[in-house]
């Protein structure tokens, strides 16, 4: 039984290694795309959903009014989905034709999926040809909207994928979620531009009106809490795969801020991995199974060497276990460095090594509790 455990953790990561390998590569070949000035067309109504958001909607406005693109041609509306705070107060003084404040009135009906209702709401109240997502955390640069505008307008694509980066605030947990979140942007790039499976994340998330009406927007998922992105995005991609890019650019980086306590953290992963058994792109799943895998083993190899002492002729479990968690921590450094390069974050991998067993805990405990557990999200508790 332990030679089998050992051949099979060694078949794991090989597989692991390979996989990373071609994430960096994908990632690579990704064209840097090159903003040039054009005579803008395209009207795009940026939609977001804001629940006790009072700390930052009033940044997210501020970024949204100082776009370069012409202030005729887009829109900002946010849906507050019944803050008890002082959101709304905030929201008053910025409103005008430019800026809408609708309220979300779910009280009498039973639904969790509260955020898709927000963003549905926001859509059927906007006008925009183009719909672009985002969070009330969230801030971007000047050049954002003029940027998807022009990859739009060249490409006409019928989603567009985006980088989003957890802002670094120089805590050991802001540290690790910055790094740890920006794997998961390199894999959503190069998965997208390779049309292996679909990733994304709704706060940097464009699409047309029109494929959202085509696929009948949430309708289908809205049973589901979470997921008004990438549940979205494979309904889009039945019929639209080769037609759903990402736009690799700094100039459209939007910027999030990181959860402030490991309790909020742990939340915030577990509601990610419990949609990840609901994904209509099932090629996704072999993904998500080989990562889990890999850091469950590490975590039983880890018990079995430490804390047990088993031994199997010349192989033993802890050495067998951090050889392994070397290969593992390379790999992914050597994925990282030209994702972190472009994010701006290159020097953050020095820290990369120490975060490895934090690392590995979160995901076995946050896959498990999201297939089994439950969560809260601003307040509410959800399974």
């Amino acid at each position: 039984m332990s030679l089998l455990i050992l051949l099979f953790a060694a078949l794991l990561m090989v597989g692991y290694v390979l996989l990373l390998f071609h994430y960096r590569k994908s990632w690579q070949n990704i064209p840097d795309f090159i903003h040039r000035e054009t005579i803008n067309k395209t009207f795009i109504s940026v939609i977001v959903a804001a629940r006790n958001e009072e700390n930052n909607i009033g940044q997210l406005i501020a970024a949204i009014l100082k776009q370069n693109y012409p202030s005729h041609l887009f829109e900002l509306i946010i849906v507050d989905d019944h803050s008890t705070d002082k959101t709304v107060d905030v929201i008053k003084p910025f409103l005008n034709n430019q800026i809408q404040l609708i309220p979300l009135r779910l009280a009498d009906k039973a639904t969790i999926a509260y955020k898709k209702a927000a963003i549905d709401i926001g859509i059927k109240n906007s006008k925009g040809d183009v719909i672009i997502t985002t969070d009330a955390d969230c801030i971007m640069s000047e050049k954002w909207l003029s940027t998807i505008a022009a990859f739009y307008e060249l490409h006409h694509p019928k989603m567009i994928v985006m980088p989003v980066v957890i802002k670094n605030n120089h805590s050991f947990l802001g540290r690790f979620q910055t790094l740890d979140f920006m794997s998961l942007q390199g894999i959503t790039g190069a998965a997208v531009h390779q049309k292996i499976h679909g990733m994304c994340n709704g706060a940097n998330l464009a699409y047309t009106r029109k494929v959202f009406d085509e696929v009948n927007g949430f309708e289908g998922i809205d049973h589901i809490a979470s997921g008004d992105d990438m549940l979205l995005m494979h309904k889009v991609s039945k019929n639209y795969k080769n037609e759903i890019l990402f736009l690799k650019s700094k100039s459209v980086i939007v910027e999030t801020q990181p959860e402030t306590s490991i309790a909020n953290f742990i939340n915030q992963r577990i509601r990610w991995a419990s949609k990840a058994d609901k994904y209509e792109d099932k090629s996704l799943f072999p993904v998500l199974l080989l990562v889990y895998l890999i850091n469950l083993l590490l975590v039983v190899m880890f018990i079995c060497g430490m804390v047990f002492n088993f031994e199997f002729l010349i192989f033993n479990f802890d050495f067998s276990f951090f050889v392994l968690l070397i290969i593992k921590t390379i790999s992914e450094l050597y994925f990282l460095m030209p994702v972190s390069r472009f994010f701006g974050y290159n020097k953050l991998l020095w820290w990369f090594p120490l975060f490895q067993p934090f690392h590995i805990l979160y995901t076995v405990v946050a896959g498990w509790m999201g297939k089994f557990g439950s969560y809260k999200w601003k307040g509410r508790s959800l399974k």
